[in-house]
């Protein structure tokens, strides 16, 4: 089953890659390595706020971490002209959880979106990952990730 059969047998259609909110831009390539800027989580299209051990469950967060993730996985299409096939590895997550000083589920929180990359790409999602509780996110967002892929 292709990439996209995959996407559609989830009943995922991939968004619009957003703009950059500042001075930056949503990916960068060296060789065939592609750096994803971090993406904060959206719920009905708006910044998904909250902080976990706050006002927002591990399971809502998990949720948020898996819509992160549909966006990086649309912003790695642009990167690959077009055609996820381009994909050969998922290298690396790094995730930054907006929790309270208490919360330490963020390995959870993470789980939602490393899960989807493993339903999507297989062998080929498998990453290494980072999670970590911040402070605060922009625009009080609950989760942002980056990701690091390897491209043909």
């Amino acid at each position: 089953m292709s990439f996209y059969e995959k996407l559609e047998a989830l009943n995922i259609e991939l968004p619009a890659v957003p703009a950059p909110a500042a001075a930056y831009v949503m990916y960068a390539q060296t060789g065939n390595t592609v750096f994803l800027s971090g993406h904060i989580a959206k719920k009905d299209g708006k910044v998904w706020v909250g902080q976990l051990g706050k006002n927002i469950t591990t399971e809502e967060g998990k949720a948020a971490a898996r819509s992160v993730a549909v966006d990086l996985i649309a912003t790695l299409q642009a990167a690959c002209g077009g055609d996820l096939n381009r994909i050969k590895r998922i290298v690396k997550v790094m995730s930054l959880v907006n929790s309270t000083g208490d919360f330490t589920e963020q390995h959870l929180v993470t789980n939602g979106a490393s899960e989807l990359l493993g339903e999507i790409f297989g062998d080929a999602g498998k990453h290494a990952r980072s999670a970590f509780g911040v402070a605060q996110i922009p625009m009080g967002g609950c989760v942002e990730i980056e990701l690091i892929a390897e491209i043909a």
